[in-house]
């Protein structure tokens, strides 16, 4: 299990990193999602002992990554496919990181038929590879020393559809069979498929968290209208929260039939109201980090 208490991060008056307390939990995928600069990737350094944190915890089964004895064998991490040493074969980097977990080398070949690497691309040096074959590297090592708990950042990056579907099928099966997965990425559908529960972070703190099904419930409504305006007002008048996408979709945290009430005393034509639950992850992330993202940045 993995447990964040009130980590705070900052460097030279930034804070990247604000209050964040969560918990990802054996047996389940927990997405971890933002917009860039949101403190993913802090976090997760920090998590694996990369980053020390200003204040706060984060540990894996009660322990810092610092304490843990073998923490390859404990904690699989992949944070940066492209960090491999370009000069070794994707062989020669499962062989340092078996040793160095002192495993055998069968375990080596073994990792390599898992992530579908064939001989001739586990004998090519890593300069050579695609970012989808140096992925399905990283997963291989962070997976080589069996781990219960893996902690990955956008381990889907240049991965071909097929690759998608294989990643998700293997996190999947290892969060079955009671492991642990902290899952960061872009790709909103693929953690809406794959994971059970999700963390939200924008601006460097959580704003939301639970399992998907509860924060999907709980994401409101989408409403259009003909006079945007006038409804954004009506919504205003009426203490309803709302925040407007940029396709001119307005997010509102009320029920449907609160909406079209609304609307229909300010005299409002509707031409869309639903609820946002049947929309899926991608319009309650945009609603949830409205405030913190980046103009053109989805993720």
């Amino acid at each position: 299990m993995i447990t964040l208490e009130h980590l705070t991060k900052r460097y030279a008056g930034f804070t990247a990193v604000d209050d964040v307390s969560f918990t990802a939990r054996p047996g389940r995928v927990t997405g971890f999602l933002g917009p860039n600069g949101a403190g993913k990737s802090t976090t997760m350094r920090v998590m694996v002992g990369l980053t020390p944190p200003t204040s706060g915890t984060a540990t894996v089964d009660g322990r810092r990554y610092a304490e843990l004895p073998n923490p390859g064998r404990e904690v699989g991490v992949l944070l940066d496919a492209s960090a491999q040493h370009a000069g070794r074969t994707g062989r020669e980097i499962l062989r340092v990181a078996a040793a160095t977990m002192g495993l055998p080398r069968a375990r080596v070949e073994t990792m390599i038929e898992r992530v579908g690497l064939t001989d001739r691309e586990a004998e090519r040096r890593v300069r050579h590879y695609s970012l989808g074959m140096r992925q399905r590297l990283g997963i291989a090592t962070a997976l080589i020393g069996d781990p219960r708990v893996l902690v990955l950042d956008e381990p889907a990056n240049g991965l071909d559809p097929a690759g998608i579907r294989w990643m998700r099928d293997l996190l999947r099966g290892y969060a079955d069979q009671g492991g642990t997965v902290l899952l960061s990425s872009h790709l909103l559908h693929e953690i809406e498929v794959v994971a059970d529960d999700l963390v939200v972070i924008g601006n460097g703190r959580i704003v939301a968290q639970g399992t998907k099904a509860e924060l999907l419930a709980g994401a409101g409504s989408v409403v259009r209208a003909s006079d945007t305006a006038r409804l954004v007002a009506a919504l205003a008048d009426a203490g309803v929260e709302h925040t407007v996408a940029p396709d001119g979709a307005v997010l509102a945290s009320a029920e449907a039939a609160r909406l079209g009430a609304v609307a229909f005393a300010a005299g409002v034509v509707l031409t869309e109201l639903r609820s946002a639950d049947s929309a899926g992850l991608e319009e309650m992330f945009l609603e949830l980090t409205a405030t913190s993202r980046r103009e053109g940045v989805a993720a």
